[in-house]
């Protein structure tokens, strides 16, 4: 559930900055082409007893008493993890007092396998559902263990938009999060904007070419994921290609011009 972490080269060549400014192949709606993407994730749960647990959803491990209340997190947020039984969990991420999102998890009978009805909550309120299912990859019994899910059920609706910003640069908005990147493709670190900004969140972003933007995202200093956003040759596709750190294949998102 590196997802709950909330699932982040100066440029060799360039065209005029007017040009990209004027007609950029980026500007536009994209749609994501759930058929053609392919998001895996990865969580793990390490016993320390005492119901107690050390979560790690890829930021870096977090010390939780699973009773329910609300405890120190990473970055600023507090996690809550219920126990409703001995195989149903409740995982719940705040920020500022707000629900990011929450988690249902249920293991199956035989401990191999584990659901996770997943919901991310935007400015509004609204949740957006994603159903995960888990194979244990490490770990005999309970939750305790390393969960590793490549059949994830993608929300249909989730769109990019983007737009020209200063003089050179594009906004890349989120509208199912109210999250926003402006980037200046420096190479320098920016803090993105958005009602539930994790404390410590910084991207930096190139352009090594102009169908190819490169990106990375950071976390109190500590590299999160990178990102390859490359357009295909008649600028009606976009693939984001994203790389986390101890995750053996990337996630590759297919996004359709609107």
């Amino acid at each position: 559930m590196s997802k709950l972490a909330v699932p982040f080269l100066l440029a060799a060549t360039f065209v005029t900055h007017a040009a990209w400014a004027t007609d950029d192949p980026f500007i536009g709606t994209w749609k994501l082409d759930t058929a053609r993407s392919r998001l895996t994730d990865q969580m793990k749960v390490t016993s320390l007893g005492a119901n107690k647990y050390a979560f790690d959803f890829g930021g870096g491990p977090e010390l939780i008493v699973a009773d329910g209340t609300d405890q120190p997190g990473y970055a600023g947020t507090t996690l809550a993890v219920t126990a409703k039984g001995p195989d149903a969990w409740n995982v719940i991420r705040k920020k500022d007092g707000k629900r990011m999102l929450s988690a249902d998890w249920q293991l199956s009978k035989d401990g191999k396998s584990l659901t996770d009805r997943y919901t991310a909550f935007g400015p509004d309120g609204r949740g957006t559902v994603v159903d995960y299912l888990y194979s244990r990859t490490a770990g005999t019994s309970g939750f305790a263990g390393t969960w590793e899910s490549t059949d994830v059920t993608l929300d249909q609706s989730f769109v990019i938009e983007v737009q020209p910003y200063d003089k050179d640069g594009l906004s890349f908005s989120y509208p199912s999060t109210g999250k926003v990147k402006n980037m200046k493709f420096d190479g320098k670190d920016s803090v993105p904007s958005g009602p539930s900004m994790l404390d410590g969140t910084t991207f930096s972003a190139l352009r090594p070419n102009p169908d190819e933007i490169d990106v990375t995202d950071k976390l109190k200093g500590a590299m999160v994921d990178t990102q390859q956003l490359a357009l295909s040759a008649d600028h009606k596709i976009l693939t984001m290609t994203l790389h986390r750190p101890g995750k053996h294949s990337p996630d590759v998102l297919v996004f359709e011009r609107q």
